[in-house]
């Protein structure tokens, strides 16, 4: 069997801060990311066209030679990941994986929380899915999860105004929302791949003693632990030590977006879906 990068799928930028943290986990291996910029955002959009897009990405890497496939998009994760697991690879490749990142994240939490009171802050998509609480309340039934949309944060991020006083306003605003809904949450979860960039602002504004977990160092680990757990997989993908990234948008655009999320530009070739 052939062996081939580790495919990364994002709707837009925001996946760079977990790529970001699994190259840094596994700088052996080979990487491939693509954003469907174009498209982005997908926070907003059907379950439908959700699923349909993420399902072209997943394909397109396929294509390209990736066995396993990391949907770095809670977007995509919520609304997409199980039909395409119990649907669509079936048909494809039995053989393929596509993983996700909310249930990595959940599994976590008991080690995070004190009280089992847990806030998630995401998309209005991601959010509205309740796809948080789905898999918190399998994992464990006994928590109390209550999310909240915060439609600003992203564009936040992307016009470079994640540094800027007027952000002050819209995460203090957000995270005292959430916190009126249950004033006992403990340990709040950064549901969107974008608010890392804002951490040191959230932190600032959530009381004393309340957790922030974003989700780059969690799924790098689990990632590492999955790989460790299927060897068989692990011998499919290959290691050169290398990062190719691609985008259905300008790569040039792209390059100059991922000084934000990566600190650095990087060579992107644009593609089409």
């Amino acid at each position: 069997m052939n062996s081939g990068p580790i495919g990364v799928f994002d709707s837009g930028y925001g996946g760079l801060t977990i790529l970001r943290d699994i190259v840094k986990s596994m700088p052996g291996y080979d990487f491939l990311y693509l954003g469907d910029n174009a498209r982005a955002p997908y926070g907003t959009r059907s379950f439908d066209i959700v699923y349909r897009f993420t399902l072209e990405a997943v394909r397109y890497l396929f294509d390209r030679g990736c066995n396993l496939v990391v949907l770095a998009c809670n977007t995509a994760s919520a609304k997409a990941l199980r039909t395409i697991q119990q649907n669509d690879l079936p048909e494809i490749d039995p053989s393929r994986r596509v993983l996700g990142i909310i249930r990595p994240t959940v599994e976590m939490l008991h080690e995070l929380t004190a009280n089992g009171h847990i806030g998630v802050l995401g998309t209005p998509g991601t959010v509205n899915s309740r796809s948080y609480n789905i898999e918190v309340e399998k994992f464990h039934p006994d928590y109390t999860v209550t999310g909240h949309g915060c439609p600003m944060w992203v564009p936040l991020v992307e016009n470079r105004e994640a540094a800027s006083g007027g952000a002050d306003y819209f995460v203090k605003q957000e995270i005292d929302r959430l916190m009126m809904e249950d004033p006992e949450i403990d340990t709040i979860v950064l549901a969107c791949t974008h608010y890392p960039l804002l951490i040191d602002k959230i932190e600032r504004y959530v009381p004393a003693g309340v957790r922030v977990v974003s989700q780059g160092a969690i799924i790098a680990d689990s990632l590492v632990d999955y790989l460790r757990r299927h060897p068989e997989m692990d011998a499919r993908c290959s290691r050169g030590g290398t990062v190719e990234y691609l985008t259905t948008e300008s790569a040039a655009k792209f390059s100059e977006m991922a000084t934000i999320f990566l600190g650095r530009a990087v060579s992107a070739a644009q593609i089409t879906l």
